[in-house]
C-alpha cells in the first residue's frame, strides 16, 4: 500500500481571498495540513497540487512536495473535485493509494489520518471518507416552496430527538481511495465507501470568515 497524499490549493480562492496562504493561528492555513500529514508515517509522500508560484512556494517551504503545477483549466471555479486528483495520480504513477487532504481542515489530526489508512486495510476496502455527526438533523430540514416552509422529509413521520437515525455529514477533512477504484469509477465515494468517523472539533471545513474565526477557536480552546 504505496500512498500519496494529495493537497489541492488553488489560487482563486473568492470567498476568503488566497486563503491557502493566510495567516491562520501564526502560520499559513496550508501549512496545518502539509506539517500533519508529514507526521504521518503511513504516508509515502506528500504533493501539494496548485497552479499559483506563491502557494507553491510556500509549499515548499512548509516540507511538501510540488513537483508539477496545476494546468490552469483544473483551477477554475468550475473545476470538478476530482479532476485534479486524477491529474495528479497521473503524474504520479507508482502510487497506488491517494489520500485527500484538503487545506481547509486544519484540525485534523496525525491519528485521524492513521485512522482512516488502518480502517482500509482492516476491512480491505477500497475507499472511505471521513464523517461527523450532522448538527442539523435532515428530519427537521426545510426548504422554501411559494414562501411556504416545506419538510424535505415531508414523507417520514416526526420523531422525537432520540428517536432519530444517527445523520452524518462528509466533513471534507480526509478522501481515501484506491487508484483502481478512483480509474474505474471515476469517483472518490460509491455505496462501498467506509465511513470514517471524526467529532465536531475537528470536522470544521473552512468555507468563510465565520468558519475561520470558528476554527481558530478551537485550535485554542483544544491545544490542537
Amino acid at each position: 500500500m504505496k500512498i500519496l497524499g494529495i493537497i489541492p490549493a488553488r489560487g482563486g480562492s473568492k470567498g476568503i481571498p488566497q486563503k491557502n496562504i493566510k495567516n491562520f493561528n501564526g502560520k499559513p492555513l496550508i501549512s496545518w495540513t502539509i506539517e500533519t500529514a508529514l507526521r504521518c508515517p503511513l504516508i509515502n509522500e506528500t504533493i501539494v497540487s496548485t497552479d499559483n508560484l506563491i502557494i507553491a512556494d510556500v509549499a515548499k517551504s512548509c516540507g511538501a512536495s510540488v513537483p508539477f503545477m496545476r494546468p490552469d483549466e483544473l483551477a477554475k471555479d468550475t473545476t470538478s473535485g476530482i479532476k485534479p486528483v486524477l491529474h495528479a495520480i497521473q503524474q504520479l504513477p507508482e502510487y497506488d493509494w491517494m489520500l485527500l487532504l484538503q487545506p481547509t481542515s486544519p484540525l485534523r489530526t496525525v491519528e485521524d489520518i492513521c485512522g482512516i489508512i488502518n480502517l482500509v486495510k482492516d476491512k480491505n476496502a477500497s475507499s472511505a471518507v471521513s464523517v461527523s455527526e450532522a448538527i442539523s438533523h435532515p428530519y427537521w430540514t426545510y426548504t422554501l416552496e411559494d414562501g411556504k416552509l416545506i419538510n424535505l422529509c415531508k414523507n417520514e413521520k416526526k420523531l422525537l430527538r432520540q428517536d432519530l437515525p444517527p445523520a452524518y455529514n462528509l466533513n471534507g477533512a480526509l478522501y481515501l481511495v484506491s487508484r483502481n477504484f478512483l480509474e474505474t469509477k471515476r469517483t472518490m465515494i460509491d455505496e462501498s465507501t467506509l465511513p470514517y468517523v471524526m467529532p465536531r472539533h475537528r470536522s470544521v471545513d473552512i468555507d468563510d470568515m465565520d468558519d475561520w474565526d470558528f476554527a481558530e477557536y478551537l485550535i485554542k480552546q483544544n491545544n490542537l
